[in-house]
């Protein structure tokens, strides 16, 4: 939907099961207007698409996709944004590291990229900028050397120089987002910094890279690695790199007494990742690959000596304040309230509005992206998917309201 100072707001359709472009458009038609009857019935309604690469050959064909057109019009539907992260299958079987391939550093990614740009101008209304957002170049696990970093450094010069072809050919302003995780290649914004500065390096004194490459920030995976807004955000800016799309997005935060720990059991899915950064007391971190590691670690929930220590002098204060604190790369629903056992990562996406509040240029594409609604344990878990997503807008849009980013009426 529209929003005040040109913003636009969506939800990312990469909820929904589909990988084929008959099952994508069956979930728009089933689950997507059934949000937007609820959500936003009298006003152009916006959609995050996500296109795996077999939907996006299949929309490809001239014939689907002039009537894809013709049923956006017909429902007061737009396109503003994709989701490019996952290329292949995203719910149903075991995902983990296979979200992360193919990566930057094969022509694949390259290609499918390039065609979900070729469909988005189609796609995009006059007058909106279009994004689509990518994984972070690879996942660290993948452990790639120098030379193939460089080769996922050169197809991502490639991408831009598609997508500036494409912006120039339409007059469609167009740019990738990568998208920073824990874990991966980029998982902080100081990495994600010194890859531009790299690709500044090697194309030094063109404009089209500040132009068509900037970041997705998801405040799920920023603040799963214990970044400051206040600090990441400007850091960011001040440096040229675009804040291409921003992920409105919410993690589990939780310090790991037992009953804690038992209860997490339940969000330990056999589906996706769910790295787990671990900050002590003391301000040290780990990180694990996957929660099941983090539970099966005592040394992940045991307390800080010397943060104990420091407590017991300055009068002593209940155990579990001195338990460690997880942050688990786990979205939950943005509605989700802090309970005794969880909390949430709220508190960042809420400074992330507070910014864009005080620069509405910063960013103009929001996008909401709670994509685990199948493996939500079941008291997180509304009885519908449009339910849990009605909700989450419910949730959010007052935020938005109180902060001057309303609806716009016009």
């Amino acid at each position: 939907m529209r929003l005040n100072h040109g913003l636009h707001l969506a939800y990312c359709t990469n909820i929904h099961r589909g990988e084929t472009w008959h099952e994508t458009f069956e979930s728009l038609q089933t689950h997507t207007l059934a949000v937007r009857e609820r959500v936003c019935p009298q006003k152009p309604f916006a959609i995050g698409l996500r296109l795996g690469h077999r939907a996006a050959r299949e929309l490809s064909e001239p014939d689907t996709l002039l009537a894809f057109q013709r049923w956006l019009a017909q429902k007061d539907c737009y396109i503003f944004t994709m989701n490019g992260f996952p290329y292949g299958q995203f719910h149903g079987v075991r995902v983990k590291e296979q979200v992360y391939l193919p990566d930057w550093t094969s022509p694949e990614r390259l290609a499918y990229t390039n065609l979900l740009f070729d469909l988005l101008s189609k796609l995009l209304p006059a007058g909106i900028e279009g994004s689509v957002s990518t994984l972070p170049v690879s996942f660290k696990g993948f452990r790639l050397h120098a030379d193939a970093v460089k080769i996922a450094r050169q197809n991502l010069w490639h991408a831009v120089e598609h997508i500036a072809h494409l912006t120039e050919q339409t007059g469609r302003k167009l740019h990738l987002g990568l998208e920073p995780e824990p874990l991966c290649h980029l998982e902080s914004s100081g990495e994600t910094i010194q890859l531009f500065d790299r690709l500044r390096a090697e194309h030094p004194r063109d404009p089209r890279l500040a132009e068509h490459l900037g970041v997705n920030y998801d405040t799920c995976h920023f603040a799963v690695n214990f970044e400051d807004p206040l600090n990441a955000i400007p850091c960011l800016v001040q440096h040229g790199i675009k804040i291409s799309k921003i992920h409105v997005s919410s993690a589990l935060k939780v310090h790991p007494a037992p009953e804690t720990c038992t209860a997490l059991k339940t969000f330990a899915d056999d589906i996706y990742f769910h790295q787990v950064v671990v900050r002590d007391p003391s301000g040290s971190r780990n990180i694990y690959y996957d929660l099941p590691e983090a539970l099966a670690d005592p040394d992940a929930r045991r307390p800080s000596t010397a943060a104990g220590a420091r407590m017991t002098e300055a009068g002593g204060q209940t155990p579990d304040t001195n338990l460690p604190e997880w942050r688990i790369h786990f979205h939950i629903p943005l509605h989700t309230p802090s309970g005794p056992l969880f909390e949430t990562t709220n508190d960042h996406l809420l400074v992330v509005l507070d910014l864009l509040a005080e620069n509405p240029h910063l960013c103009s594409h929001l996008e909401m992206e709670t994509y685990t609604w199948e493996v939500l344990p079941p008291e997180l878990k509304s009885h519908a998917v449009a339910e849990q997503l009605a909700e989450e807008y419910e949730w959010l849009l007052p935020q938005l309201a109180g902060r001057g980013l309303s609806p716009a009426t016009k």
